[in-house]
């Protein structure tokens, strides 16, 4: 998968996706039929490993209210550059510019993935006092509209963005929708 992340389906070689794995090019052909195969087993692992656990932070009231959860989502990408210096991205915004427009299995997957991170963020929403009077048609429409923020942010992070710029866009973002818990954030 980090090969993938980090390099991109075309530019991904043979010998780097065998180097990262540590397998010889016979076992590669025993679990896999070829690259494509391997490609839609990373993002089968990053649903797994990312999206689903994201997901499930976003729609668990244990994890906090719906706007401290909210507010935590969108404010992953700031993090990440903060604590780690992450500047790869998001797999899913790569897989979605990179190989969903071009290969329906991927597009599939993509869109299943952002689907299911749409609907964990209108359940964080749905626990907020803002969100708990939207209509459902509307409560739909913020939801996609917070996904695509942080797809954006991600894309921005990978930009190179600054920690300040991406957190001041996200609470810029959950200001707009009223979902701030900072009062000082609304001014």
């Amino acid at each position: 998968m980090e090969v993938f992340w980090d390099r991109g389906y075309e530019a991904a070689s043979l010998s780097q996706l065998l180097e990262a794995m540590g397998i010889a090019r016979g076992s590669l052909y025993k679990a896999f039929t070829d690259k494509r195969s391997i490609y839609l087993a990373t993002l089968d692992l990053y649903d797994r490993s990312q999206i689903q656990v994201g997901a499930s932070m976003l729609a668990d009231p244990s994890q906090g209210d719906g706007v401290s959860r909210l507010e935590r989502f969108l404010l992953y990408p700031a993090d990440a550059v903060r604590i780690d210096n992450d500047r790869r991205g998001c797999f899913l915004c790569n897989a979605a510019v990179d190989m969903a427009p071009r290969d329906k299995d991927v597009e599939g997957l993509v869109l299943g993935m952002m689907d299911r991170l749409r609907a964990a963020i209108s359940q964080a929403l749905k626990d907020t006092p803002v969100g708990a009077e939207m209509t459902a048609g509307y409560s739909q429409r913020v939801s996609a509209a917070l996904l695509t923020a942080y797809m954006g942010l991600r894309v921005m992070a990978k930009a190179g963005t600054s920690y300040t710029a991406l957190s001041t866009i996200a609470q810029t973002t959950l200001n707009a929708f009223g979902l701030s818990s900072s009062p000082a954030a609304s001014g």
